[in-house]
């Protein structure tokens, strides 16, 4: 019995000092972000911006500027993103979105900031298929973030 309860308060107290590092790292992990310039936006894009190579456009923005998040095609025709990292990188990437790609038009931009993911180190096209490439079974295309954390050329990321 005096075994049992031996372990029974380390369990106690590695579940407490668990518990305890756990609720430090949240606002640590944020606070760090914050020290680092991170800022996370979400956007929905409106106007002739579906089978037009959207989505492709905002992904190879991620891809140059190293940016965490995601995109998707909405059923009302509309683009859904979230994009994560510098606050620079994430200003030049909602420049390029705003512009559009050469086949879209009306192109309509609305963000508001979002909250910081800490943990997200991927970028996710959902649901992503490809007319010019005979892809027509939707999946998830995964990028992992560079860990250097690089900028690299727009020609690159394509």
């Amino acid at each position: 019995m005096r075994v049992f309860n031996v372990v029974r308060r380390r369990s106690l107290c590695i579940a407490a000092i668990s518990f305890t590092l756990v609720t430090i790292a949240s606002p640590l992990a944020l606070l760090n972000a914050k020290a680092q310039n991170v800022t996370a936006i979400s956007g929905t894009v409106t106007g002739n911006v579906q089978e037009v190579g959207f989505r492709a456009m905002i992904q190879r923005q991620a891809i140059q500027y190293n940016l965490a998040g995601s995109v998707e095609n909405n059923n009302d025709k509309t683009v859904q993103f979230f994009l994560q990292g510098d606050k620079d990188r994430v200003d030049q990437a909602l420049t390029a979105i705003r512009k559009g790609t050469k086949k879209s038009s009306d192109v309509n931009v609305g963000v508001s900031l979002a909250s910081v993911r800490p943990d997200l180190q991927t970028f996710t096209v959902v649901g992503w298929t490809s007319v010019t490439r005979h892809i027509s079974h939707p999946y998830d295309l995964i990028f992992n973030l560079r860990p250097d954390n690089t900028i690299i050329d727009k020609h690159e990321a394509k």
